[in-house]
């Protein structure tokens, strides 16, 4: 995932809202995923990020979209 965002937002607080955000989409699309978590936590505590280039962040585009690509159909 490739995220671009202001300097005055912290890494923290984007995290914090994908993840709390998708586990209640994921939770309210398919709440027979109860009985598979361990706790009360969808996602695991942490997470990783890192900070990038001009030029490297056309590479990382590039390897993102042909992803989709590299995955073998059916």
């Amino acid at each position: 995932m490739l995220i671009q965002v202001e300097p005055s937002v912290s890494v923290a607080q984007v995290v914090q809202v994908l993840k709390g955000g998708t586990s209640i989409k994921i939770r309210q699309e398919f709440p027979e995923m109860e009985e598979f978590l361990w706790g009360t936590s969808f996602w695991a505590d942490g997470y990783f990020a890192e900070s990038i280039g001009t030029v490297q962040e056309e590479m990382i585009r590039k390897y993102i979209r042909e992803q989709d690509q590299s995955r073998p159909k059916g």
